[in-house]
Order: C-alpha cells, then sequence, then structure tokens
C-alpha cells in the first residue's frame, strides 16, 4: 500500500468529512496509522474498515464500508482536508 495519494484523494492523516446516509449525521474522521487511532476522538486508523474504504476516495464518492460479514454501510465523502502529521496527535499509550 502506497500512502501517498493524489491532491484530491484521501491520503493518510487526512481529515475527511463524511456524510452517513443510514443516519443522516455528519462526521469527521482523520486517517491516522494503528499507534495513533483514538475512535472517539475521530482519530481512524488506515486498517480499520472505515480507514481502509475511505483511502484513495475523492470528495463526491459514494463509499460501502464492510464492517463485518453480515453488516456494511455507505457513507458519501463531502470534503477532504490535506493534512501532515507534524508530531501532535499522541501516540496510544499502552
Amino acid at each position: 500500500f502506497d500512502d501517498t495519494s493524489g491532491a484530491d484523494q484521501v491520503g493518510l492523516y487526512d481529515k475527511v468529512t463524511v456524510y452517513m446516509e443510514d443516519d443522516d449525521e455528519t462526521e469527521v474522521y482523520q486517517i491516522v496509522t494503528t499507534m495513533r487511532q483514538d475512535a472517539l476522538h475521530g482519530l481512524i486508523s488506515k486498517e480499520s474498515p472505515v480507514g481502509k474504504a475511505l483511502l484513495g476516495k475523492k470528495a463526491g464518492d459514494r463509499v460501502h464500508i464492510q464492517v463485518n460479514d453480515s453488516y456494511g454501510y455507505y457513507v458519501v465523502v463531502k470534503r477532504i482536508e490535506k493534512t501532515v502529521d507534524d508530531g501532535s496527535e499522541k501516540l496510544r499509550s499502552f
């Protein structure tokens, strides 16, 4: 997997605004490495179902997120804010 992304594609550390069709809600996620994930604060691992589904997508894309064998849902990518890892996100402590 290549962590670089096009200027208009979701990449690692980008903040992504998505519209959750089932809930009629908008959420903002930041795609991060597994060590930095913190779902309660919108930090989603690139290895998670949401992270994997969003990487490489563009604003306007409708994306299916398969959570497990029996459940999945659709989101629409509304906005991509390009960011970089500046070290400000705390690493998870175990």
